[in-house]
């Protein structure tokens, strides 16, 4: 017999209703932020449920998962278990979200915007850690992702959700584009420097080497054990998708080559941008503090970011080097791929639309061994 269900986390969904919920607010101390996720079965649903189990508002009411229909959460992820209790995924079906105060998305691409359709202004906030939303030029997905995009009048409508360099646009939306993770750990070193003009915008590179955990929880013949273990190799060599996500957020022309590394979390991207004027060290490193010195996710330090320090947590670690005898500057970008890069990410664009301290339930400290 299945345990019942625990008391924060109700296996039942909530009822629907015609009118989008209102966005809750930290003013209410003790009120419940109902929650949906659809695609919870895939690894971004499942690391947004265990950022759920310790939030002190969100109450996960509804979760649709069509792969794991019927399944039992603690079955699929024993490491849910104790806050899940007898939770079970369902098929997707709108009349079990409309109406939530938020709505997260952990779908595949060019999967969401079907169901940001019957869901935007009919919940408090969708929050799509999707691509669907992300780029702001329709012609740019044929290009990029192989097909049409089927809502172009919506491109811009949802906020792109890095809120470290957009907070304003996040405060009260209907609807957050979260990024991808490549663009997050790139944005988040080479914005300070473009931003402000300390580089040059063009010919900037971005070499980054993601875990395997990155490419979902699908069986893949290249991510398998077998195949990644004590290996390490490049992929998507001058076209990959998150190519023109990575400079619609930072402003620079890039040459971007992701890397697949033996590990199952975390990213390591090494950004390579020729300074526009003198620049030392001690300057650069100046510049990534002042830029991020009130953002409670953001770690700079003058040793090299370690990515098992981001393990876990919602944090991004910075570093940088100017080389005095090539001229290049060098920043170093550390972060976990599935909680800074994706639902911790999106728990931080929620908080901050529904009006909730932004770093609720977001963890800061990795974990270590």
């Amino acid at each position: 017999m299945d345990p019942q269900p625990s008391l924060k986390h109700n296996s039942a969904t909530t009822s629907a209703t015609t009118d989008a919920a209102k966005p809750a607010s930290s003013d209410s101390a003790g009120s419940s932020v109902r929650v949906g996720i659809v695609g919870a079965s895939g690894y971004t649903g499942s690391e947004l449920m265990r950022l759920m189990a310790g939030h002190p508002f969100f109450d996960v009411v509804a979760i649709a998962g069509d792969t794991q229909a019927g399944t039992a959460v603690r079955d699929l992820y024993p490491s849910l278990a104790a806050d899940y209790g007898s939770l079970r995924y369902s098929t997707y079906d709108p009349g079990e979200f409309v109406g939530l105060d938020v709505v997260f998305l952990g779908l595949p691409h060019m999967a969401s915007a079907p169901v940001v359709a019957d869901l935007y202004r009919r919940v408090g906030c969708v929050v799509d850690l999707g691509s669907d939303f992300r780029l702001l030029d329709a012609e740019a997905y044929p290009k990029w992702y192989g097909a049409q995009h089927p809502m172009p009048e919506l491109l811009g409508e949802l906020p792109y959700g890095l809120p470290e360099l957009g907070r304003a646009a996040l405060r009260g939306a209907a609807g957050i584009a979260v990024p991808g993770c490549y663009p997050t750990a790139a944005a988040l070193a080479l914005a300070p420097f473009a931003r402000n003009g300390h580089i040059s915008t063009e010919g900037v590179v971005v070499d980054a080497a993601s875990g395997v955990s990155g490419a979902g929880r699908g069986p893949k013949p290249a991510t398998t054990f077998s195949a990644v273990d004590e290996d390490f190799v490049a992929y998507g060599l001058l076209d990959h998708r998150h190519t023109p996500e990575i400079e619609q957020a930072t402003g620079c022309e890039v040459l971007f080559t992701p890397h697949l590394a033996p590990m199952v979390r975390g990213i390591l991207a090494t950004c390579y941008a020729r300074p526009a004027g003198e620049l030392t060290t001690e300057e650069a490193l100046d510049v990534l503090s002042a830029f991020y010195a009130d953002e409670p996710f953001v770690v700079v330090h003058c040793d090299a970011p370690h990515t098992k320090a981001t393990l876990g947590a919602n944090t991004c670690h910075l570093s940088a080097r100017v080389d005095s005898r090539t001229g290049w500057l060098v920043v170093l970008s550390a972060i976990d791929n599935l909680v800074k890069g994706a639902s911790g990410a999106a728990v931080q664009c929620a908080n901050l639309a529904l009006g909730l301290p932004e770093t609720a339930g977001l963890p800061t400290t990795g974990l270590m061994p």
